[in-house]
């Protein structure tokens, strides 16, 4: 089992903040064989073609033009530039070139990349149902993420989100953690809120969220607030 303390693992409730904080990552010269994304595709925002910057809308909601994922308001930067960048991830650049799509029971449509993207294909190759399920919880365990914290992120995922992780970060462990900070969001409120709607942990029998479901899903998450217990 991979050691916990050199990998970094951190939940986004849009792929677009995921992709974003992929793109901080290269970056800073971290290398593609170390980092792995694990999307919920449901919204249709890739596709063979590459990514469809018109559906990866989160940051345009907040008044910030970003197509091409750098974190900066395009309009700011020149609108060519941003247009540029923007077509070349489209093709596909650096990690995002090796995006794949995959159908898992219980989960939906999703996109991977990265090692453990790999590691999980193989598994859910051999699989069928809950044995898919499994396969993505046993990677991130393998990974060294508590079982109950992959299931967190696997559920996440099955609302909408993405996760990515970042292993073997060594010394620039607070460099990473930093890249991801503005994007991510916390783990321990999310399974708040996924147990105040009475979840209890990953269950592959849990229907899949179509777009509508999504959208209020995130509406209803970004609105929760734990009820103080005295």
């Amino acid at each position: 089992m991979a050691d916990k303390r050199d990998t970094v693992v951190r939940l986004f409730d849009h792929p677009g903040d995921a992709l974003r904080a992929v793109r901080r990552l290269e970056a800073l010269g971290i290398d593609d064989d170390n980092i792995s994304l694990i999307a919920n595709n449901r919204e249709g925002w890739y596709s063979d073609k590459g990514v469809h910057h018109d559906r990866l809308s989160r940051s345009e909601k907040h008044g910030i033009k970003d197509d091409d994922l750098d974190g900066k308001d395009d309009r700011a930067e020149g609108a060519g530039k941003g247009a540029a960048t923007g077509a070349a991830i489209g093709a596909g650049a650096g990690l995002l070139a090796g995006l794949g799509m995959l159908a898992v029971p219980g989960l939906g449509p999703i996109v991977a990349v990265g090692w453990l993207a790999s590691t999980a294909t193989g598994a859910i190759a051999g699989a069928a149902g809950g044995g898919a399920i499994g396969a993505i919880l046993g990677a991130l365990t393998h990974e060294g993420v508590d079982r109950k914290d992959a299931e967190v992120y696997a559920e996440s995922i099955r609302r909408g989100g993405a996760v990515v992780i970042v292993r073997d970060v060594g010394t620039r462990r607070r460099d990473v953690e930093q890249a991801l900070s503005d994007y991510a969001s916390d783990p321990s409120a999310r399974a708040d809120y996924y147990r105040s709607g009475g979840w209890n942990g990953y269950s592959d029998s849990a229907p899949e969220l179509g777009v509508s479901d999504i959208e209020a899903e995130r509406t209803r998450a970004a609105a929760y607030r734990p009820t103080t217990r005295m």
